[in-house]
């Protein structure tokens, strides 16, 4: 493990220490030492669960940037709701610390998000790896974790499902949206049509995919010979099958509070009739039991 210091410039325009091993080269402020040993000490294991998801290893060294103030990262971020960003071209990952320790977010798994568009696109080139795809990947690879935050209450994307206003897989070929709402739900999307293709088609027909994709295929022709279908169809097959239980889940939730009160109702007046009934046996009842 080597040490030093480096005056960045550009974006960051400000010191920073520089550790690095035979993997991995991390810059950091000098607060964020600990930070920066982390990130070369749960590298290996990060990097060890890609390779054997996708088989492929890295081919360059990457470097990570740790940065310590919200404000700092705000001012290269691509969202305002981003925690976490890679730079493929220039092998590249930034990472808001600050959201780390004191958001919802566990390092190791955003770390492993980015590190996963690194593996991607050093494979992958850019003209064959819809975003849809790239960001699908790595977050399901990633368990779910998100460069955004996500209202996981809220799923914009079971609204869409019951609405039927999905954002077409088409549409989210080479960037996603800026605005909040359609962010959100193109990355709900990504995940859970990416997490669909594994559970319809097995992992091995999906890496074949990717592996078709790394030989600069056009994406939808690459599909259709992997799949024997259309991505279009695929699609409309992930509509169909999320859109039930979706609907039913969201329509339970929307309406919570009135089933609680309903149930609430019926057990009072079972209740009631068992009280009069046990009576009635006993032949107590009488004319206060109605008042």
């Amino acid at each position: 493990m080597v040490a030093g210091t480096v005056l960045a410039t550009g974006a960051f325009a400000q010191p920073f220490q520089i550790l690095q091993d035979r993997n991995i080269t991390v810059y950091y402020s000098d607060s964020l030492r600990p930070a920066a040993v982390k990130t070369i000490e749960v590298f290996p294991k990060v990097y060890e669960d890609l390779v054997s998801v996708f088989l492929w290893k890295l081919r360059a060294r990457p470097s990570v940037v740790l940065i310590k103030e919200r404000e700092q990262f705000l001012k290269i971020g691509e969202s305002p709701l981003s925690v976490a960003f890679a730079v493929p071209e220039k092998n590249l990952i930034v990472v808001d610390y600050s959201r780390m320790v004191a958001g919802p977010f566990r390092f190791p798994v955003t770390f492993k998000h980015e590190l996963c568009h690194l593996l991607l696109h050093q494979h992958i080139p850019l003209s064959s790896l819809p975003r849809w795809l790239d960001e699908g990947l790595c977050q399901w690879v990633s368990d779910g974790i998100d460069e955004i935050i996500m209202d996981q209450q809220h799923s914009i994307l079971n609204r869409a499902a019951i609405s039927k206003d999905f954002i077409a897989l088409s549409a989210l070929r080479s960037r996603f949206p800026r605005g909040e709402r359609e962010l959100i739900l193109a990355y709900q999307e990504s995940k859970s049509f990416v997490s669909y293709l594994f559970s319809r088609f097995g992992k091995k027909r999906v890496l074949s995919l990717l592996a078709l994709l790394a030989t600069n295929r056009e994406p939808e022709s690459a599909f259709q010979e992997t799949f024997s279908t259309s991505l279009e169809n695929v699609e409309q097959e992930w509509h169909s099958q999320i859109r039930p239980a979706v609907a039913w889940l969201e329509q339970i939730s929307y309406h919570l509070y009135e089933i609680l009160f309903a149930f609430a109702a019926i057990v009072c007046v079972y209740a009631f009739v068992r009280v009069l009934l046990r009576k009635r046996s006993e032949g107590r009842i009488n004319e206060d039991d109605f008042s």
